[in-house]
């Protein structure tokens, strides 16, 4: 069970915050589910497992990979450049930029000094990583608009990009390696890492008053469950998975944050509700426990897979040219740890 709490920061409303932009970059390589059975051919036959799982399990028909590496700090710098040419903001105007990617090449510097030297933002421009697996971008949205309405930051540029390929190789190599040795509990372990996918996605976030066009971001809720913490662990070899303990556990935080909100917050009735896209399984199990419209879940898992903290900004981005001023979208975030986050925008 989740431990009681007072409400402490775990609700919040913005003042003076306005979503400016969203904008996606697309990896270029399909690689799809059929194709990830056919390397796993013979590991799925020492199993008496079936073809098709990733597609009737997590609703995965295909996911987008870089061509090479470097390829997603390129696309990164092209989604922040998109981002900021839709919001009409200058790069001199930038105050705050905040990585959110889980890919990293290495441990220092940050991502995001080289994020910042290739957009060209300025040297008063702080800049930094914050990670929190899949639930990154949404708060990086919330620490820019904490900063804005408390006036020490004017524009914020959120910048992420995953590259999921060396995972999805090293995972395809050890299953294929282990011959007699891979039991099926040892499969299903790893199977959320054949769901991944690539991606690069950025946001720009600045003040209403100036931005009566913007989108006003409203406030939110944020719950931890970090009793979970051991559930999903991953790295460049792997990610290893309790599928069943991570859904039990993720939905029971969820709804938990879900139901507090309530004190604060009307969401039954929002025109979107833009979710972090795990899978269809995940999905469903949200829509049940919180009665939500499916016609209202906007999903991208099926052609994308997992692009982990990408995953919610580019659903937000091909969702919004369906949003119609005035429509109301509540971001639902969360990430392995567990966390979860969900945020009001008002379009």
């Amino acid at each position: 069970m989740l431990q009681t709490q007072a409400d402490g920061n775990a609700t919040f409303h913005h003042r003076n915050a306005a979503l400016l932009s969203v904008a996606e970059v697309e990896a270029p390589e399909v690689l799809t589910s059929k194709e990830l059975d056919r390397r796993l051919a013979d590991a799925l036959k020492r199993l008496r497992l079936p073809t098709g799982l990733l597609q009737r399990v997590a609703g995965v028909k295909a996911r987008r990979n870089w061509r090479a590496d470097g390829e997603v700090r390129a696309a990164t710098v092209e989604a922040g450049r998109k981002a900021l040419s839709a919001a009409g903001v200058d790069p001199s105007e930038i105050t705050v930029m905040i990585n959110t990617s889980v890919t990293r090449e290495h441990l220092e510097p940050s991502v995001a000094v080289g994020i910042h030297h290739d957009l060209g933002l300025p040297s008063s421009a702080m800049n930094f990583d914050i990670t929190n697996a899949c639930l990154g971008f949404v708060n990086a949205m919330t620490l820019a608009s904490t900063l804005i309405d408390a006036g020490q930051a004017r524009y914020a540029l959120i910048v992420n990009g995953e590259d999921a390929r060396k995972v999805q190789d090293a995972t395809v190599k050890r299953i294929n390696s282990l011959d007699d040795n891979l039991s099926r509990d040892d499969f299903m372990s790893e199977f959320a890492s054949l769901t991944l996918g690539c991606g690069a996605a950025a946001a720009v976030i600045g003040p209403a008053d100036a931005h009566p066009e913007g989108h006003r971001i409203i406030g939110g809720v944020t719950r931890a469950a970090t009793q979970h913490h051991g559930l999903c662990v991953g790295d460049h070899h792997g990610m290893f998975t309790d599928a069943r303990g991570l859904l039990d556990g993720g939905l029971e935080l969820v709804m938990d944050a879900w139901d507090d909100a309530k004190a604060h917050f009307d969401w039954q009735q929002m025109d979107a509700y833009v979710t972090h896209q795990v899978s269809q399984l995940h999905t469903s199990s949200i829509i049940k426990a919180a009665k939500l419209d499916k016609k209202r879940v906007p999903v991208t898992y099926p052609e994308l897979g997992n692009v982990g903290p990408a995953s919610l900004p580019i659903t937000l981005a091909r969702e919004a040219e369906r949003l119609r001023t005035g429509s109301r979208v509540l971001c639902m975030g969360v990430g392995s740890g567990l966390n979860t986050a969900m945020v009001e925008i008002q379009w």
